[in-house]
């Protein structure tokens, strides 16, 4: 056994990331870490690679080796990029021309170049190439795939499917997730919940334990209300009952009820869009002797969905720059409708205030949003999106990355585009978000433009692709897995999820608005007449008149009926809403 974690627990403030968990790695286990944005899954990395304090215990294999790969690397920004690779790794076991080529694999050519010349995805990848060269035991990885493209994706994908000791990383990456993970271990609500399973499985698997729980939840509840009936039976006869039963009673009212995590409600704005939408006119660009693509022309259709690919360096901000009226081609013209309303996601964080507080930031577009006819406040647009009262008076710079990315794309959606324009959107979103994003622009009734590394995502979302290669840019019908032959016809079958999830998705389950408001208040309608019952009862106690005793049991009798048919109401909403939550 690599490393054993028992009765792990840790506070973020006055949150608990984790409570008292156990877990244990073994030598061969490629294990991927699930969970919302914010539940801790760094923070467990951290943990286990020694660079975060606990409490509780972790043991090691003696004399083990770990590599760790954090979100955010920090090294000499004095030192060179070979200075700083002889700094992590013993040059007696790896040569200069595997460190040369491990560098090269990843977009890194000039060894000699100063660390504080690098860009953040280029020093994240020097991280990388450090992170595979060393010999380890234990290789730890906190979202590799960000800042690669996708022929670096596919290098480490077969890398880490050939790795014969233990790894875990937290990824987004769900083709990553398919192919290379043996387990995946899943964060919720400071509790661990794990799965012999890749991706695909973990889906069904999760699946199952949510409906055992919210079925062991709906019977316990079922029956506490039986109980709870009982034990109001009446103060006198409550000496003569079963003090095993009221103590089972107690026991069973203490039990906590499963916490469901909150979902991003996507808001679904859309300006009209005329005909006329962007026209590429024999467009191409260069910076100084390096031309990046030659004349390139095209018509966006209304409803295209265009993904946009590249090795890094060879263009594909800066053709959406181009695309969006923010950058000029060297040769040809764009032509933008009169109509287009460009939603621009970019991939950084360089437009957000940091100092600003979260609920100031959203409330400068507006303070009375209209999404289906209802107003909103920048109170309810931020709870949409999961900032409780506490994060909306939080300045930026505290958030998390996912909770940062979040904010932004909130923002971009409330301009109301009828274009949107996503620069590597899926980077920091945990895969549930991602979900519902992709779900959101599969009804998104503009354009979609995206450069993404995510191989899924571009299966999922695209019907068409822009390719940056050899200087050259070309068009091409349908998405990622389509057009790019994997190495094997077993990786190719792998690759078609997300296609064939888009070609045979059903229509997705919903509540009506009146079902909602109805779910919301059903409990407390059964309470009042359960109230009402049992004042009835205690007003037959004391009444002899045989008139008024007709009168209470035919009143106790329909109320009787309205419970019963609450009841069966109430469990058919609770199933209905599982569905939902499953979907």
């Amino acid at each position: 056994m690599l490393v054993s974690m028992t009765d792990l627990t840790k506070y973020n403030g006055e949150k608990c990331i984790l409570d008292h968990v156990e877990l244990h790695i073994e030598n061969k286990d490629k294990i991927g870490i699930l969970g919302v944005n914010g539940t801790g899954k760094s923070t467990l990395l951290k943990m286990i690679a020694g660079v975060e304090n606990y409490q509780g215990k972790i043991s090691y294999q003696k004399d083990i080796h770990i590599n760790y790969l954090p979100q955010t690397p920090h090294y000499d920004e004095n030192d060179s990029v070979m200075e700083t690779v002889y700094k992590q790794i013993d040059t007696k076991d790896v040569h200069d021309f595997e460190i040369k080529a491990q560098l090269g694999k990843f977009g890194i050519l000039d060894e000699k170049q100063k660390i504080k010349e690098l860009s953040g995805g280029q020093l994240k990848r020097v991280a990388l190439a450090i992170a595979l060269i060393k010999p380890c035991d234990l290789l730890i990885l906190d979202e590799p795939t960000n800042h690669l493209d996708n022929g670096m994706i596919e290098y480490l994908e077969k890398f880490l499917i050939k790795w014969s000791k233990g790894l875990l990383m937290v990824t987004h990456d769900r083709y990553f997730l398919e192919r290379v993970v043996n387990r995946i271990i899943e964060i919720d609500h400071g509790q661990i919940y794990k799965y012999e399973a890749n991706y695909s499985k973990y889906l069904e698997l999760k699946q199952v334990r949510l409906e055992t729980q919210l079925s062991s939840q709906r019977k316990r509840k079922l029956f506490l209300k039986k109980e709870l009936e009982w034990v109001r039976a009446g103060v006198q006869a409550r000496t003569t009952k079963s003090k095993d039963r009221l103590q089972r009673f107690e026991e069973l009212s203490k039990v906590k009820d499963v916490e469901v995590n909150g979902k991003v409600e996507m808001i679904h704005t859309f300006s009209r869009l005329g005909k006329k939408t962007i026209e590429l006119h024999e467009i191409s660009k260069s910076f100084g002797q390096k031309k990046l693509f030659d004349e390139f022309s095209y018509m966006f259709k209304q409803h295209d969905r265009i993904g946009i690919l590249g090795d890094n360096g060879t263009g594909k901000s800066t053709l959406l720059n181009i695309l969006t009226g923010n950058l000029k081609s060297d040769t040809g013209y764009v032509e933008i409708g009169e109509t287009v309303r460009f939603g621009y996601f970019k991939q950084g964080y360089d437009d957000l205030p940091m100092n600003k507080r979260v609920i100031d930031f959203i409330q400068e577009i507006s303070n009375d949003f209209k999404v289906d006819g209802q107003g909103l406040s920048a109170k309810d647009m931020l709870e949409r999106f999961l900032f409780d009262a506490r994060l909306q008076h939080t300045p930026i710079s505290r958030l998390s990355g996912g909770e940062r990315r979040r904010l932004y794309l909130l923002r971009v959606l409330m301009m109301m585009p009828n274009i949107l324009v996503l620069d590597e959107p899926t980077n920091d979103l945990d895969i549930d978000t991602l979900n519902i994003l992709e779900d959101y622009l599969d009804n998104f009734e503009g354009i979609i433009i995206t450069v993404s590394h995510d191989r899924y995502f571009l299966d999922r979302i695209c019907d068409g692709l822009f390719i940056l290669q050899n200087q050259h840019l070309r068009y091409v019908n349908g998405g990622y897995s389509q057009n790019l032959d994997t190495s094997t016809k077993e990786e190719k079958e792998k690759s078609q999820g997300a296609l064939a999830y888009k070609q045979s998705k059903k229509k997705k389950i919903k509540m009506t608005y009146m079902e909602k408001k109805e779910f919301e208040e059903i409990e407390d309608v059964i309470m009042n007449l359960e109230t009402n019952l049992n004042q009835i009862e205690e007003q037959m106690n004391g009444v002899t008149d045989f008139k008024e005793i007709d009168e209470l049991s035919r009143q106790r009798d329909d109320l009787q009926k309205q419970i019963d048919e609450k009841n069966e109401r109430y469990i058919y909403l609770l199933e209905l809403q599982e569905q939902i939550d499953n979907q």
